[in-house]
């Protein structure tokens, strides 16, 4: 299959390319495209044919659902019912965003895009792109990151190429992604709402928007290899995901010098094997470090930057061969619930405390 990749300004949408990439999705092709989270890897949501296409392009597992992409709230009752008023101020409040929920499904939605569940997973993105093409494709976008199962999530359309060429008909070039990190994911498919997966909406978000706490849950497993029978709702729940190619080890402890020299020590051992070396940093901390590579991925306060570069820089990591990688922790109050649980996938869950 030939990929054709084609540039488009959010702010300039050229609409002749955008009703070529409906008619695409339409006739059950795939097309990746820019959100404001992570680029996604559309296809018709309503078709089963295409969500197993999705799959097949991905290497993903049929067992891990699909999010499905809507461009307005009236399309929302075709596809979910027994819509809480919780639910419906949230959207009010944080759609279009990066916010995914998860309702009970209606017949119209085959199995097929919701991993064989009776629930299915919505999300209304506020990149103008994405909403663009949602509407030429038909209303109804199947859209998991696009990028190769496993592998971290594209922030950048060269990302998708990497990983998707010859097996997409289409990538869309919007540009970096604003946020860097999936979007939030709520079930309310429960008595009370439940954060499957944390993101840009934190739960205090969640709790002020929807007048109702948010609890939290994870599948066992998840991110470890470790075996699962429960069916996962949402995406990322059951498999390891975002992995660079280098083994990743995260360093936690109370005082920043002594996370810095664990770190330092592990670096000089591995570069005794002769492997090569890199570092996820902080600005207050990258210059201590005799890696290879060092990044940081900005100031330590600063999650909305840290968010974004994260992804990044692993596949710049990839792009220089980076053998072994540490990362220093980060706060998990906030956004940083949400970068610190894509760290801990991307490292198997592989956490040293000192």
């Amino acid at each position: 299959m030939d990929t054709r990749i084609v540039k488009i300004e959010e702010d300039n949408i050229d609409q002749t390319v955008l009703i070529r990439a409906g008619e695409i999705i339409k006739s059950g092709g795939l097309v990746a495209f820019p959100t404001e989270t992570v680029y996604g890897l559309g296809g018709d949501a309503l078709n089963g044919t295409s969500s197993r296409k999705i799959y097949a392009a991905k290497g993903r597992p049929s067992d891990n659902p699909l999010i499905v992409h809507i461009a307005k709230m009236e399309d929302l009752p075709r596809i979910a019912r027994d819509i809480p008023k919780q639910a419906l101020a949230l959207a009010g409040k944080y759609w279009p965003g990066p916010l995914t929920m998860i309702f009970n499904k209606t017949e119209c939605v085959p199995p097929e895009t919701t991993g064989g569940l009776s629930t299915v997973a919505v999300r209304m993105p506020s990149n103008k792109i994405a909403r663009a093409l949602i509407e030429a494709s038909g209303g109804y976008v199947a859209a998991p990151s696009a990028n190769r199962s496993g592998r971290p999530s594209p922030t950048l359309a060269k990302y998708v190429a990497e990983d998707l060429d010859g097996r997409v008909d289409m990538i869309i070039d919007g540009g970096a992604a604003e946020i860097g990190l999936e979007s939030t994911i709520v079930d309310f498919t429960e008595e009370n709402p439940v954060i499957l997966r944390p993101g840009y909406i934190t739960e205090e978000m969640i709790r002020q928007a929807a007048g109702c706490p948010a609890g939290r849950k994870t599948v066992p497993g998840a991110g470890d290899g470790g075996e699962e029978t429960e069916a996962p709702k949402a995406p990322g729940m059951k498999y390891r995901h975002y992995a660079p190619r280098g083994s990743l080890t995260i360093v936690e402890g109370k005082e920043t010098r002594l996370v810095s020299a664990f770190i330092c020590r592990e670096l000089q051992g591995a570069k005794a094997e002769g492997k090569k070396t890199g570092v996820i940093a902080t600005d207050e901390t990258a210059a201590v470090y005799p890696a290879d590579s060092v990044k940081s991925v900005g100031k330590r306060a600063d999650e909305a930057e840290i968010a974004k570069s994260l992804f990044r820089i692993l596949r710049e990591f990839d792009d220089e061969e980076i053998q072994v990688i540490y990362a220093e922790s980060f706060d998990v109050q906030g956004m940083g619930q949400a970068i610190m649980n894509r760290l801990l996938k991307a490292a198997g869950n592989h956490m040293v405390h000192v």
